[in-house]
């Protein structure tokens, strides 16, 4: 039966990690899946792009003062998925993130369309209960009851997390793109903040206290200008920079998981979307290490 702790044996790592599952307090996981994709596909190769472009990168963040190589960082490499069999993928998804949060680590999860995020959430659902809050930053509502006929598609991800989650513990930033329906439905049923992505996730940080977070973000949240590679690109998003400042903010917070999408190389030959979602990823890291008490990643209140 696959384990995440049987590993692989080459492939290429995000920068500064090392090491192996059993000493590791953050895993990575690659999830290439674009299988529901509505515009343009090729999110499959967003881990890759995300670990080469990492190499760029210092493992130190002038920012925060801080440094991926005090992290026991462990890059397992990417899941083997079902290629075309969503539900399948899903499943395996499912399976790899309960295993990491079953063994009190910190996955970070590198997508891949956005629908890959909806079993890892599940997963976390599944250890801390109606305790989790979510945190979810994109362009796009993902509200959708269903999208071409399809439940299972990353334009419903959200919806599908309020099937078991209630949408009181779901906040929402960014958004500035979707039906009218699914902005009444944000606006009514999560706590729904379109357009901004900085000032009201300052907010929410005092709110949510100590509570176990899970963090989705889809590297179209930020503005194509800075993040072109990404399948449905949304003018009017933030700044490189504002996202990395609301990223720093995490370090405020009890982080349990996270993963990163959409992440693609289409309109992208320079890369500079790979590098940012890298960056993201470093300093969301060294962020929540510097919030939190050694030996503690993944445990939760």
């Amino acid at each position: 039966m696959f384990r995440i702790k049987d590993g692989y044996g080459t492939h290429r790592f995000f920068i500064g990690s090392g090491g192996d599952y059993a000493s590791a307090d953050v895993v990575i996981i690659g999830a290439p899946m674009d299988y529901t994709a509505s515009f343009r596909s090729g999110s499959r190769m967003g881990p890759g792009i995300i670990r080469e472009m990492s190499g760029v990168l210092e493992t130190y963040s002038p920012n925060l003062k801080g440094d991926l190589e005090d992290i026991f960082l462990y890059d397992h490499g990417d899941l083997d998925l079902y290629l075309g069999n969503p539900k399948k993928s899903l499943d395996m998804i499912y399976h790899a993130a309960g295993e990491v949060f079953g063994d009190g680590k910190f996955p970070i999860f590198l997508g891949g369309e956005h629908l890959i995020s909806l079993p890892v959430i599940k997963a976390a659902f599944d250890k801390y209960g109606g305790n989790l809050v979510l945190f979810h930053l994109d362009a796009h509502t993902d509200l959708r009851e269903e999208y071409m006929g399809e439940t299972l598609s990353h334009a419903t991800v959200i919806k599908r997390c309020m099937d078991f989650m209630d949408g009181n513990s779901i906040y929402q930033f960014g958004v500035r793109s979707g039906l009218p329906e699914e902005f009444l439905l944000g606006s009514q049923e999560t706590n729904f903040y379109p357009f901004e992505v900085l000032e009201p996730l300052r907010n929410t940080v005092n709110e949510i206290g100590d509570r176990p977070l899970y963090v989705t973000l889809d590297i179209d949240v930020v503005d194509p200008a800075y993040a072109p590679g990404t399948g449905t690109p949304e003018p009017g998003g933030c700044s490189a920079r504002e996202i990395l400042r609301a990223v720093h903010l995490l370090g405020g917070c009890n982080v349990i998981g996270m993963d990163l999408v959409e992440v693609m190389g289409y309109g992208d030959p320079a890369g500079i979307t790979g590098v940012l979602a890298a960056k993201i990823i470093r300093d969301a890291l060294v962020a929540t290490a510097m919030g939190s008490k050694k030996g503690e990643w993944g445990n939760g209140t």
